[in-house]
Parts: C-alpha cells; structure tokens; sequence
C-alpha cells in the first residue's frame, strides 16, 4: 500500500476495545464507507473513529505459518530459534541476513502509519463536533496517545522517518513525504504525550483503553530512550524518565501478579500488572500468536496448525541463574506438555518454548483464544524506574526496592551493597530475564548500544556482539530497512545505511 492510498481515504476498523461494545461495534455501518465532510459530525462518530486508531496495534501481532511481524524484533536479539522453515522473514533476521523486502518490516510501516493517519483524523477532526468538552477531551487524549506510540515504535525501528501530522488528501504534498530526523520525531512524540496527560484520561481503565498511567508509563519509556541513543540527552533525562515511572509507581494502582500464570490469565486483562494491552475476544477477535509459539507438528495443541515459529535458545535459559523461578518449568517457558489425544501422556517437546504467552484454554480445548497482548506492565515500570534513577543517584533505597520486587517475585536474594556500575548492569539483567518475549528486549539492546553475553553473563558493546549461535552484529543491524516497496513508492526517501 502507498502513501497516497492510506491517507486518500478515513481508515476505520470495526473491532471491539470492551466486551460490552463488541456486537455494537460489529454490527454498526462501517464508517469507511462515509467520505471525509460526512465523518466526524457527530459524537458517536468521535468514540468510533478513536476505537479505529487502536485496530493498527494488532496488525503485527497476527501470526501463522508465515510467522508474524512481531517476531522481528525477537530474533534480532539472538535469543530466539526456529523450527519453521517457511517463515523466511524470520530466518533472516535471525541469522543477520535482513533485507528491506522483509515482509515483517514492511507490516510495521503500513499498519502504523494507517494507525498515524487514522490518528491525524480524530485530532483534526474532534474539536469541530458538537459534543461534551470534557469528553473530547479525553478521546482527544487517547488519539495523543495512540499517535506517540506509533511513532516511537517507527522511529526506534526504522530511524529517519516521515513525520506526518495532519490529514493527508490526494492534493497534499505529504502523499509522498520526506524523512524527518529522530529528534523531531522525539519531539512530537513528548508533545503528544504531554497534551495526552493533561487530557483528563482516568488514572486506569479496565476496559482497555488508553489511561492517565498509559500515557505516563509510555512517556517514561520515551525519556529513558532518549537519554540514551541515538539522541544520547543524559542524565536530564534519566531523571525525567524517573520522575514518569516513578508517578506511577506513587499511584499505588498497580502492582505485580503474585504467580507468572497470571501474565497469560485471561480473566487478569488490564488490571493489577497490566498497563496497557492489545484487546482481545475469543470467538471476536481472538488472539493469533498461539500457532507460533508451539512447537513444531508434535501434537500436543488445539490447533490444528503447529508451527514452532519461535521459542528461546537453550543458551538464553540456562543464562538465568539456577535458583530463579522464571526458568523453571511452566514459567516462563515450558520443555514438556501433555498429549493433544491423551493429557495423561507427557511429550518432549526439544526445546524451551515461550510458556509466558500460552493461553491453556485455547491450546488444549477452543483453538480461540481470549487472551490480551501486553504493552506495557508494571514489572517494566519498575525497572524503567531502577535504571534511570540509578543513573541520576546511584544506589537508593527506591531503587533496590523497585529491582528487588522483580527479584523477590522470581525467588532471588535481594540486590545490596551494590556500586552504581554494578547495579546498572544488574538492572539491565533484569529487564533481559523479565521482559524477554514481549518485544522490548531489541529495542533495549538498540537505546543501550548493548547486547548480553549468555555464556559470561555480561554486557558488551551491541556492534561485535557474537550471538550464541554464531552471527555478529554489525552497526547495520542497530536500524531495520525502510521497506523496498515504500522506496520505490516515494522517491523522497533515503534508504537505511547498509541495506
């Protein structure tokens, strides 16, 4: 899809956010079908056009014997393998050999940038409808949010890119863009941002929906990244990204689930841990990241289609350290399962697949699962906290008790008497062994320009990083390509350095 076909048209999904809206939501009109001077006239049109820019989040996540987008940035720390031998977007990045036709890359650009334009919509759009100041307020806040998101996943993965901030039509210069550089990227990112917390959002929404500690969970996110590279601002913001973590923190509307089961509890979706999610609904819209996360035609699923699309290297398991309850079975990750004809007979399945992400319902009974993808949960938050308050103070009594809630969750002895050098690299540690699986871990890797060893279990610099297996890393590889297809649509881009 081109520029110019995804901001000549209103772009709108009729998925649920909430379960009490799904058959509304499926059965209404589809609002595509309206052009521009009929949208966006009237209230119900402002929560409909806002509950379309959240449908983009879920377009990398769909998954089957392609493998899925979402997989990119797994394999690209090294720490994931692969039994499907199809899933040739997968194997390229996994063994350092990724191009700009990669079809994971390219889900990425045209997903978000719909998200973008969709985004544009509402803001453009909102302040012009007769209906409660307070509420478009709020929907307004939402579309803030939602647009920094895509932004800053763009901008992370693919560096210089087009900045577009309002609608684009078919006379509009911006059909075929020029890149933008990352800081002004970064900039409207925190404006957004900002503009989305000063919005009245509720401090959390059990719904789904975008919530005041949302927004600042993402901001302190930003500010940690910014901090580092390719900006490199320091230690203002370090201290900035704290003060973000560390309001949530304060808030005391969180907490962590007191069993990892829970992290793939259907019935725990946002709330408790979970920040901020990709919505869900068996038998709606089911989640359909269950095939790839399975191993390969051993028949122990549901589903009819076994992939074995992803799992974690030996290597990345045993780096945890003996005692930590993540590595144990049925965890985080799992090495046996029941058979799909007999539960009572137990199969090997040859390696360590991703148990934090299972829905056992859908896997042993439905093939359907109602299961919520995390965005941002509060184990992060923690941490994001811990390194960049670390990084203002050194070692505090908050810090060890944000890092050392994660540890006592795993059943690790507590961090003490640490240096500030020792305690980053222990933080950092954590957020490897806590967060892997959930699409952090490369972009970590890329703010940090650091990558961790499994066998000294230690951090190295990113560019000469020898992955367990055998590839090294190279500079090429801290930025994915600009899809091939969209350089050959707009003669205004540049192509990534290396590709």
């Amino acid at each position: 899809m081109t520029i110019k076909q995804k901001y000549s048209l209103i772009i709108f999904s009729m998925l649920s956010l909430t379960l009490g809206s799904c058959k509304k939501f499926l059965t209404e009109s589809d609002p595509s079908n309206f052009i521009d001077d009929q949208y966006y006239t009237k209230p119900e049109h402002a929560r409909s056009g806002v509950n379309a820019i959240y449908s983009s989040l879920r377009d990398p996540m769909v998954s089957g014997f392609g493998g899925g987008a979402w997989l990119m940035t797994e394999f690209a720390t090294g720490q994931a393998a692969n039994d499907l031998g199809q899933a040739i977007n997968s194997i390229y990045v996994k063994d350092l050999r990724n191009t700009a036709d990669n079809g994971y890359g390219l889900t990425y650009w045209q997903s978000y940038y719909r998200g973008i334009g969709n985004a544009n919509q509402a803001i453009a759009k909102i302040p012009g409808i007769n209906m409660d100041a307070t509420e478009a307020k709020k929907l307004l806040g939402e579309a803030y949010f939602l647009r920094a998101w895509y932004y800053f996943t763009l901008v992370r993965l693919f560096g210089n890119i087009p900045l577009i901030t309002e609608p684009v039509k078919l006379d509009s210069e911006q059909l075929r863009p020029k890149q933008a550089t990352p800081e002004a990227v970064y900039q409207l990112i925190v404006n957004d941002l900002k503009t989305a917390e000063a919005s009245g959002l509720p401090i959390t929404d059990a719904s789904g929906k975008a919530s005041l500690s949302a927004v600042k969970s993402l901001l302190a996110s930003v500010y940690l990244t910014m901090a580092g590279y390719p900006l490199q601002k320091g230690a203002e913001y370090y201290n900035l990204a704290a003060q973000k973590a560390g309001e949530v923190i304060d808030s005391k509307q969180y907490k962590l689930f007191g069993t990892y089961a829970d992290l793939h509890n259907p019935t725990k979706k946002n709330i408790e841990e979970n920040i901020f999610m990709i919505q869900y609904k068996t038998q709606i819209i089911p989640g359909t990241w269950q095939e790839v996360i399975i191993p390969n035609n051993k028949n122990i699923s549901a589903y009819s289609a076994e992939a074995g699309a992803i799992y974690s290297t030996e290597d990345f398991v045993k780096s945890y350290d003996a005692a930590d309850l993540r590595a144990k079975e049925k965890q985080f990750f799992f090495t046996q399962f029941t058979h799909q004809d007999n539960r009572n007979q137990t199969v090997n399945l040859g390696g360590y697949f991703v148990y934090k992400l299972f829905d056992d319902v859908a896997q042993t009974s439905t093939a359907n699962s109602d299961l919520n993808w995390s965005v941002i949960r509060y184990a992060d938050v923690l941490l994001t906290y811990a390194e960049a308050a670390n990084e203002v103070s050194g070692p505090t009594t908050p810090i060890l008790d944000a890092v050392n809630a994660i540890r006592t969750r795993a059943q690790l002895p507590l961090l003490s008497g640490l240096s500030k050098d020792q305690l980053r690299e222990a933080i950092w540690q954590e957020r490897w062994h806590e967060l892997c699986f959930e699409n952090i871990t490369w972009f970590d890797m890329a703010r940090l320009r650091k990558a961790y060893n499994v066998a000294t279990k230690t951090f190295e610099p990113f560019v000469g990083h020898r992955f367990s297996y055998g590839p090294v890393l190279t500079e090429r590889e801290l930025l994915f390509p600009i899809p091939s297809v969209e350089l050959r649509k707009n003669p205004n881009l540049v192509p990534t350095k290396g590709y």
